[in-house]
């Protein structure tokens, strides 16, 4: 039996960046696109797409935004139902 390994930048990372994380691999795998398709539709350069599906600390909302453009989204203010959420 293997044993599951948690990535200890999950651990902190907010269930918010997850979202967009899953969000934008799902959409590209249901395109059919590769990460170096995604960059050159969206303009913007792969290891912005390699670094945003890796989960980077810190990221570019105007590009994560060119990104979501692609799929008819856009980052905005969602309101917490729990304080957990953080």
């Amino acid at each position: 039996m293997r044993k599951e390994t948690v990535n200890k930048r999950d651990i902190h990372r907010p269930n918010i960046t997850r979202e967009i994380i899953e969000f934008v691999k799902n959409k590209r795998r249901e395109l059919g696109f590769t990460q170096k398709d995604l960059a050159y539709q969206a303009g913007v350069g792969l290891r912005f797409i390699r670094d945003l599906e890796q989960g980077k600390d810190h990221l570019r909302t105007d590009k994560v935004n060119e990104v979501l453009l692609l799929f008819g989204y856009k980052l905005g203010p969602i309101p917490l139902t729990n304080r957990d959420e953080l």
